[in-house]
């Protein structure tokens, strides 16, 4: 059973995959080459320190350093080059260049042909990679097999993003209908890698796929309803200058909304299918009403936890912005209104509706199957057990 099981994963992922791989390779993405950030950049290496010293940048006192690097790498990989760190703008750090130091430099010649190097940060690879090892072993160690399903799922989740839901946005379709369909595929597959073939996963899936169309509907109506556009970020303003293809920035602030919500809520509707099943095997003769009651209760904890981390997050993710406000002496209720701050109270409330949304579906489709799950028993083979450890 366990090996059909793994053969109806693989096969689902074989014709996710299937189906999307024309649209990865024929998308032309409009602009191809534009020159944007990071796109002159290369690596290199410190080979000596030249000069160091204090420098007064108007009234502020820093610590300045002249180099010579070797590029490492594209048409100038082998060339001893002369950069300076702290001479000509604010530091905002008190990291200091060192021998051996690995750094991200930006190559431009002047109209007379003469090849200058800037700084512009450090190379910071390495470190991110032992995090990532730190995280990957962590999970794997912790949660085993499911853990190792858990990193796959990511990569695929990233893999659908970057390969399917980016290029074809950027290519001019319609942002929130590429997300829908990419946020299915993902879906699909990544939930069924995580927590197998079982009746469990039918009704997170099933759940996850109706609350994803709920909270589209949502964001779509309050989108138009608070007169959001989608230029919120100084970053879709940037984009439309690069674009030949125009953009649709209500979808794409639409097809966010609905990308953000995903993480959340495949959290929220696994965890409340789970409760279901698991209040039904400790306690078979539960009926409808008691099942859903129970259930609902640690569902209500759940959303109120998951609620509070959403808001959380977003003002987090805002605080330099809010601190500068408060600074100038705003009035919070005037800074509500402006697309910046308004597209992110939407998202987080649009969001947080999904949330409250998903609890009673989950909880009803979940019990849906849990009770009948003794009458499903004969199409165990094709449907799966009934969750991990409560095979018929």
């Amino acid at each position: 059973m366990k090996k059909f099981k793994w053969q109806i994963i693989l096969i689902l992922a074989a014709i996710a995959v299937f189906f999307a791989w024309p649209y990865f390779n024929n998308v032309t993405i409009p602009g191809d080459g534009f020159s944007t950030y990071g796109a002159d950049t290369v690596r290199a290496e410190v080979t000596q320190i030249i000069e160091e010293g204090q420098i007064d940048m108007g009234g502020h006192m820093q610590t300045y350093q002249v180099a010579r690097v070797n590029i490492l790498e594209g048409q100038y990989a082998g060339i001893v080059m002369e950069i300076d760190y702290g001479k000509r703008q604010i530091r905002s750090d008190d990291y200091n260049l060192a021998i051996g130091e690995k750094v991200v430099v930006s190559i431009s010649k002047t109209p007379e042909n003469v090849v200058n190097a800037y700084f512009v940060d450090f190379v910071r690879t390495t470190p991110i990679l032992w995090l990532t090892g730190i995280f990957a072993v962590s999970i794997i160690l912790i949660s085993r097999w499911k853990g190792v399903r858990a990193l796959l799922s990511t990569v695929f989740s990233l893999y659908i993003i970057i390969g399917y839901i980016i290029p074809h946005i950027l290519a001019g379709e319609d942002p929130l209908t590429v997300s829908i369909i990419g946020s299915i595929i993902l879906l699909g597959v990544t939930l069924y890698l995580t927590y197998g073939w079982t009746l469990k996963t039918h009704a997170a899936v099933i759940s996850m796929v109706i609350v994803l169309l709920i909270t589209g509907a949502l964001s779509a109506l309050f989108v138009v309803f608070t007169k959001l556009n989608g230029t919120g970020d100084e970053n879709v303003m940037f984009l439309m200058q690069l674009m030949e293809t125009p953009i649709n920035l209500r979808g794409l602030l639409l097809g966010g909304m609905i990308i953000g919500a995903l993480g959340v809520l495949d959290d929220l509707v696994t965890t409340q299918a789970s409760a279901v099943f698991e209040l039904h095997h400790a306690n078979p003769d539960f009926r409808f009403r008691d099942l859903y009651n129970s259930a609902m209760r640690i569902g209500q904890d759940h959303v109120a936890a998951t609620v509070n981390t959403l808001v959380l997050a977003y003002a987090g993710a805002s605080l330099p912005m809010l601190l500068m406000f408060s600074f100038a002496k705003g009035d919070y209720g005037y800074l509500v209104n402006f697309s910046f701050i308004a597209e992110e109270i939407v998202r987080t409330l649009v969001g947080s509706l999904g949330l409250i949304a998903a609890v009673p579906l989950t909880t009803t489709i979940a019990i849906f199957f849990a009770s009948r799950a003794e009458s499903l028993r004969k199409w165990e083979q094709f449907l799966g057990p009934e969750g991990d450890g409560h095979s018929h």
